[in-house]
């Protein structure tokens, strides 16, 4: 099952492996519960990825390498979910050129408020994209990131032009069930 998904703090050896566009790094274990919805829509996109947890707090020096270093390995977008005072999408959009979309959790103190306005509240000349909180917000920057990829990708082009497509066709054919 995904939420059991054992974590480590060290890159995966599979990033090589799979080549990952998107990097997503949670601030903690806990934030998988959510960001697994991202995950899952990254998959059904075929949009290869790597994850990692790391925080901004209580492992500030991890969070910067692994920003540091995403480019030089081939990701082009990182996914940043951190709930609480969740600094973390700030600092490694302090340490990159990469996008960083920042995904904020349901927190403790204010159900997530204290999250976004954490993540939403960048200095000028350093940007974080800001999702909604939760789970929403997780499967908007898969889509983002989708979208950021199709900039320069035909066929991820062709991939989100289909998902919109499947969208509109799953609305235009919900009926009542009486």
């Amino acid at each position: 099952m995904l939420a059991n998904i054992a974590f480590d703090l060290k890159i995966s050896p599979m990033l090589n492996e799979k080549n990952p566009e998107v990097l997503i790094i949670m601030g903690s274990k806990s934030d998988w519960e959510t960001m697994q919805h991202c995950a899952k829509t990254l998959d059904n996109l075929g949009i290869a990825y790597d994850r990692a947890i790391a925080s901004a707090h209580r492992t500030p020096a991890k969070a910067e390498e692994l920003a540091r270093t995403a480019e030089g390995r081939g990701v082009k977008v990182i996914i940043a979910a951190a709930g609480g005072a969740a600094h973390l999408a700030g600092v490694l959009a302090s340490q990159t050129h990469l996008p960083i979309l920042g995904v904020p959790m349901k927190g403790w103190a204010l159900d997530g408020l204290d999250s976004l306005l954490s993540t939403v509240q960048m200095p000028r000349g350093v940007p974080v994209m800001t999702f909604a909180i939760g789970k929403a917000g997780a499967v908007n920057a898969a889509v983002a990131a989708l979208q950021i990829l199709a900039l320069s990708n035909a066929d991820r082009r062709k991939t989100l032009i289909e998902f919109r497509e499947r969208q509109t066709q799953e609305v235009l054919s919900a009926k009542f069930e009486d």
